[in-house]
């Protein structure tokens, strides 16, 4: 009899009902200042990142190797016989390749890491999906057969107020940056097939680049029944007003709200807006 293990990191920004339902385990990034480091989500959070931006930029660090060790030796003596991963896309972290070396020591599991190709609930929403298959008793062949169809119904877009944040923090993939921030462009950035941040397109001004983000879900839901995320860094305000606006739109089968993880603030700043589309199967 197969028992099958469901990982993921911190940034797939699941809440803690989400967790304790599908007893997915969670490997937290961490945030690294020059005398201090924490961990994601669990003694730090995003306000704290943004309150202190002004004094340091911290960096970020993937799950050490040592970790995701121990938690593969646990579920080794939990009686686990499969383990699937779904991280962060490896456009933007090591934490793919990192689960991949590490599940290599541990051959009485047999483990499929997934790449995202996404971030925050693009991630998460695979790993939620994930975790329906394994109650429903699919098998580990099967479910890993269908990960790929459930990403490719999934797609993110989010608004920043600076880009500041993505370049510091080498991020930047295809965005294209500081001439745009002369102008006052605020491009939507989106997440392509590799999973690398680009422009998917830019408007001029905070409040066009919000109300272009209700169009982009607009369209979306016109085309296809979806779930939606509505989720925020350090925009709370404006986080519930598009939520509002959103919550509106005809065609959505599920509305979450939510705010990203301290790791994510780190290379976003304050001011993140961005919603997740999952059209539904």
């Amino acid at each position: 009899m197969s028992k099958i293990a469901l990982i993921t990191d911190s940034t797939s920004d699941l809440n803690k009902d989400q967790i304790e339902k599908y007893n997915i385990k969670v490997l937290p990034l961490r945030v690294i200042y020059k005398d201090r480091e924490y961990i994601d989500r669990v003694n730090i959070t995003p306000s704290e990142v943004y309150d202190n931006l002004i004094n340091e930029i911290p960096t970020t660090s993937l799950p050490s190797i040592s970790e995701a060790n121990n938690l593969f030796a646990k579920l080794v003596d939990e009686g686990y016989t499969h383990a699937i991963a779904i991280c962060i896309s490896s456009g933007v972290s090591g934490t793919y390749n990192m689960l991949n070396i590490a599940s290599k020591d541990y051959s009485s599991i047999t483990t499929h890491v997934f790449d995202s190709k996404s971030l925050t609930m693009g991630e998460g929403a695979i790993v939620v999906e994930c975790g329906k298959l394994i109650a429903a008793g699919k098998s580990f062949d099967e479910i890993v057969e269908i990960l790929p169809s459930i990403q490719s119904r999934i797609k993110v877009y989010y608004v920043l107020e600076t880009l500041t944040y993505l370049i510091k923090g080498g991020r930047i993939g295809k965005v294209a940056g500081t001439v745009g921030e002369l102008l006052k462009l605020k491009p939507i950035i989106s997440i392509n097939d590799e999973g690398t941040y680009y422009t998917y397109s830019k408007v001029r001004g905070r409040n066009k680049s919000i109300a272009k983000l209700a169009e982009i879900a607009h369209d979306a839901l016109m085309k296809a029944k979806s779930k939606i995320w509505v989720l925020h860094g350090g925009a709370l305000e404006d986080g519930k007003a598009l939520y509002d606006t959103i919550s509106k739109l005809p065609n959505i089968s599920e509305i979450n709200f939510g705010d990203i993880s301290p790791v994510l603030g780190v290379h976003t700043g304050p001011g993140l807006l961005g919603i997740v589309i999952m059209k539904d199967n």
